[in-house]
């Protein structure tokens, strides 16, 4: 596990397009989500840290959605080295915890790239105009930590946007371990940092 925080990406950027398969095989794309908000998260199975907040992170998910907010979640590991986020494993892994959420399987690892995803948990939160708004953390809670999960920095973000108000001017980037890419396929801010 190489601990990995997000790349911070500049507020204000425009949401790239996506068209990926959900764990049905159904074609998920951004355009989907068009004029309503939008929370993308890259997350997978194996990630100590995603495995840290799941649970919660599906309790969130569906209050965000019950107030009008989409939510996806992309994988974008090198499933042939990481089995346990294999599509069939990321089906599971749905069914387990709950999600109300498309997950999705970035097979070629574009659309990490095209975000500037780093690591899994990685969250961007984009407004009605797919406009980022947020980027950071869940919250302060880390695997083997005894702060609790409470996705109050998330939460916050979600209802700053939603009641049109400006977001923290200090937003901490989330943690968690490196996305798995493919030999060769790293991202140059992926090598450089």
């Amino acid at each position: 596990m190489v601990r990995t925080l997000s790349t911070m990406v500049e507020l204000g950027t425009r949401a790239p397009d996506f068209a990926l398969p959900d764990t049905d095989g159904n074609i998920v794309s951004r355009a989907d989500f068009d004029r309503r908000p939008l929370l993308v998260m890259f997350i997978c199975n194996h990630c100590p840290y995603v495995q840290h907040l799941r649970e919660a992170l599906a309790t969130h998910a569906r209050g965000f959605q019950d107030h009008g907010v989409a939510v996806v979640a992309i994988n974008s590991n090198d499933a042939d080295a990481y089995p346990d986020d294999s599509p069939e494993a990321m089906r599971a892994e749905e069914e387990r915890f709950g999600y109300t959420f498309p997950y999705l399987f970035d097979e070629k690892q574009e659309v990490a790239k095209a975000y500037g995803a780093a690591c899994t948990p990685d969250f961007f939160l984009f407004d009605k105009t797919h406009r980022l708004v947020y980027r950071g953390q869940f919250d302060d809670s880390r695997p083997k930590s005894d702060t609790p999960v409470t996705g109050r920095d998330l939460d916050t973000a979600v209802e700053r946007m939603l009641a049109g108000e400006p977001q923290a001017d200090l937003q901490k980037p989330s943690m968690g371990c490196n996305i798995k890419w493919r030999p060769g396929n790293e991202p140059a801010y992926f090598r450089s940092a």
